[in-house]
């Protein structure tokens, strides 16, 4: 089967991605660093370009302002992502990300907070998202989304509502919606009725209040969320469905990777997006592919990834039912 059906990604507070590699961190001294590596970044932005790179058509949305902003965009354009940048005044963030080589690859992440949008400027990305929705013009022609995809943090002072918003939006025009946030966020876009969240099993349990997984997931769909899939780190992810509130499916690995686990969650979001997108319902196989496509990411040494080993990955998931 064909998929050529397009993933719209909306991303509000996107950032430059700078990611260092060092050979052992001790507190309170200086390190010796190689050239960091410096990618246009956010969850949104890391969703499209795990899509891209798989060959599966996307564009991005997000906001972009100051130096920062344009350095954004000059590596989306490098890279070939379909992007639309809503420009705003403030400097668009940076993120920095320091991995341990000797520690297993540990990494430590910093994210700078996100600079609040004027309300001209929320109605501007607002409107993008609606046009966009109607259509797309790409090498190919006009094309519509066939899902919507909204990630990430919001700035400071954003609408409570925006991703609930999303939602609505992508509903309106016939296209399911994946929101990948945290905090209350969670719980809007569960109310709202999005067609599939995906935290991980902290940021689930924090939003919900729960200290039981399975309890907190089965919360989201009680609040609306048609599916729920939940990282649980060396334990795989875990898969929820409203139509089957009684059980839910587990995807692991027989062993776990050793790497960079900055971008497995929107490879895994990635992976549904395109899924959703092509008319793919069936649980395991949106579990499968999320899975798989997290796996490859934390074998590569920056978010926006994965490695070509992904199929191969795939065949090797233990799935069960519970």
């Amino acid at each position: 089967m064909s998929e050529n059906n397009l993933v719209l990604t909306v991303t509000p507070n996107p950032a430059v991605d700078v990611t260092y590699t060092v050979a052992g961190i001790h507190l309170g001294s200086s390190h010796r660093v190689p050239s960091p590596l410096h990618r246009a970044g956010g969850k949104g932005l890391n969703v499209s370009r795990v899509a891209h790179q798989l060959g599966h058509p996307t564009l991005a949305l997000a906001t972009a302002g100051g130096p920062s902003g344009e350095q954004l965009r000059e590596d989306l354009v490098a890279a070939g992502i379909l992007h639309h940048l809503v420009p705003v005044a403030a400097p668009t963030r940076r993120t920095v990300a320091l991995v341990d080589t000797a520690d297993d690859n540990t990494t430590s992440i910093f994210n700078e907070v996100g600079p609040a949008l004027s309300a001209g400027e929320w109605q501007a990305l607002t409107a993008a998202v609606v046009d966009n929705l109607s259509g797309i013009r790409t090498s190919d022609g006009v094309r519509r989304p066939g899902v919507l995809v909204g990630s990430g943090s919001l700035p400071e002072a954003a609408p409570e509502d925006f991703y609930p918003a999303l939602v609505a939006l992508a509903h309106g025009a016939g296209v399911p919606a994946i929101i990948d946030t945290s905090g209350r966020g969670i719980l809007a876009a569960a109310e709202a009725g999005a067609d599939l969240l995906k935290p991980n099993n902290h940021e689930l349990m924090e939003a919900v209040g729960e200290s039981d997984l399975v309890s907190a997931a089965r919360k989201l769909m009680d609040m609306g969320a048609k599916r729920v899939l939940v990282s649980v780190g060396e334990k795989g992810m875990l898969a929820f469905a409203a139509d089957a509130p009684g059980s839910y499916l587990q995807a692991r690995l027989p062993a776990p990777l050793s790497g960079n686990p900055t971008g497995a969650g929107d490879a895994a979001v990635s992976a549904a997006a395109v899924a959703l997108a092509n008319g793919i319902e069936d649980l395991k196989e949106i579990l499968r592919r999320a899975t798989s496509w997290s796996a490859a990411a934390v074998l590569m040494p920056g978010a926006g990834e994965i490695s070509p080993l992904y199929a191969d990955l795939a065949k090797q998931l233990i799935i069960t039912d519970h």
